[in-house]
């Protein structure tokens, strides 16, 4: 049993290299959308290689976090957390040193693979390493930190690219693992699967990889996401096999002993209604916070730094109520909650129609800004302890890594189809006017999206029974993605 006391020397110096580890993957996710602009300034890049820098990464941590977390399982989750913060700090370097967007993007989808082998562990750590009675308050902090973090990064994001260059966006990663790779190896403790099926992992540790089922998945996710950029005849046909590689998929997974995607966990009726509600606010957010970002700088006409502060306060509201959320879904249960929360996003997202050329940011920008914030407040606490709550608590980590990967995938899908579904060439970046135009056909869009994810809440979601597991991340403030739940609660 896990004895760390958080508050002794090695608890502390243990919630240290898991904040920082996890830091580096939130704030890229947070800080790179603020960037774009000035990168394709700098890299002459079109649209669509813009659309790749934020899904290349996507990508890779989408189709592959998953199998990171079971390579932690079974050859020590400390040992696996130090590979992915090293990989990902190597090819941040890549980034920042980036000649050519096409070096960029094969740079972040190898970032993406950094990512998933990280962020899984930082939390696994916190569970494995911390005695019971602390593990909560450990876990708290650990998030609490963690939206601190994903609350400063569109600002630091905003202030680096005005000031020493985008390319820093991406250097800052290095000096962090400087730091957390050497505090890892000598305080944090290593841990691995359970040696039975009652402990962490166990039933899993010793099965074999499902390396066939993570290529099909994210070989699946790529074809889809490149004919959505590209489109065009050759679109048509690289989504088609898209589509074969997705059934190719779903067999393999039936038939495999120790599959990635266990298909039985979606015989819940509650599981399988809250991942397609997770599917629908995550593409509409997704979308918003990669189409924002250039909207306030290509049109409105602000700052990197003023466009990522702009889209502090919902970020703020998030850090600061979102475990009074999820107490409040606990007395009254997460279908209102889940309902209401997509819709008070959706309408922020066509109150963002007032914000246009030279627009003024406390009457234009932030009213949007703050029912957007009001509107993640209400749901993203309760969607997370939904997801937990429709299965038993041997299966939590599974549960929250399925609606985690559920979320990345929406992600990456939006970015790569609403610029195409709006109507976006490949140079309307570069136009005030032209991406003004195809913004405001984007956030009804987005809008849209969400609405249908509030209806199926309304009809589908309902009070889980007594007594079920409930998520130890309470205080949230990433708004890319749920918290990832560690297995063995």
């Amino acid at each position: 049993m896990p004895d760390v006391r958080l508050a002794s020397a090695q608890g502390k110096w243990i919630l240290l290299t898991t904040v920082l580890g996890s830091s580096m993957a939130m704030l890229d996710s947070t800080v790179v959308n603020v960037a774009l602009p000035r990168i394709g300034e700098d890299l002459d890049a079109s649209l669509s290689a813009l659309q790749w820098t934020v899904n290349a990464y996507m990508l890779t941590l989408a189709g592959l976090i998953l199998l990171g977390g079971s390579l932690g399982d079974r050859y020590g989750r400390r040992k696996i957390f130090v590979l992915g913060v090293i990989w990902f700090a190597a090819a941040s370097l890549l980034c920042g040193l980036a000649p050519t967007d096409a070096v960029l993007i094969g740079a972040r989808a190898l970032q993406g693979v950094g990512g998933a082998l990280l962020t899984p562990g930082s939390l696994a750590l916190i569970q494995a390493s911390f005695h019971p009675d602390d593990r909560a308050r450990a876990v708290g902090l650990w998030s609490g930190f963690g939206g601190i973090g994903a609350a400063v990064g569109p600002f630091l994001g905003g202030w680096l690219v005005d000031g020493p260059g985008w390319r820093w966006v991406f250097l800052l990663n290095v000096p962090l693992a400087l730091v957390c790779v050497p505090v890892a190896l000598r305080h944090v403790p290593e841990s691995s699967g359970g040696t039975s099926p009652s402990e962490s992992g166990g039933e899993r540790a010793h099965g074999r990889f499902d390396v066939l089922g993570a290529v099909l998945g994210a070989l699946a996710l790529g074809l889809v996401t490149y004919a959505l950029i590209e489109g065009g005849a050759t679109g048509v046909v690289v989504a088609v096999a898209g589509v074969v590689t997705a059934v190719a998929f779903v067999q393999v997974e039936k038939r495999r002993r120790d599959p990635m995607l266990p298909l039985d966990i979606f015989a819940s009726r509650q599981f399988t209604a809250v991942n397609i509600v997770t599917l629908c606010v995550y593409a509409a957010f997704s979308g918003f916070f990669f189409l924002t970002a250039l909207q306030l700088q290509v049109v409105a006409g602000y700052s990197a730094l003023a466009a990522g502060t702009a889209l502090l306060p919902s970020t703020v509201l998030m850090l600061f109520l979102s475990a009074r959320s999820g107490a409040l879904a606990d007395r009254i249960g997460p279908r209102i909650p889940l309902t209401v929360g997509p819709l008070l996003c959706a309408a922020a997202m066509l109150l963002m129609l007032r914000v246009g050329e030279h627009a003024d940011y406390l009457t234009d920008v932030l009213p949007a800004v703050l029912v957007m914030g009001l509107g993640m407040v209400t749901l993203v606490a309760p969607l997370t302890a939904t997801v937990l709550a429709s299965v038993s608590t041997a299966r939590a980590g599974i549960a929250s890594g399925i609606n985690n990967a559920a979320a990345r995938a929406a992600g990456l899908i939006a970015v790569a189809g609403l610029p195409l579904l709006a109507g976006m060439g490949p140079e309307a970046y570069r136009s005030a006017t032209a991406f003004d135009a195809a913004f405001d056909r984007a956030m009804p869009i987005c809008a849209g999206v969400l609405v249908v994810g509030a209806a199926l809440a309304f009809a589908l979601v309902r009070r889980p029974a007594p007594g079920c597991v409930r998520p130890e991340c309470r205080t949230h403030g990433n708004v890319t993605s749920p918290p990832i739940e560690a297995r063995g609660r």
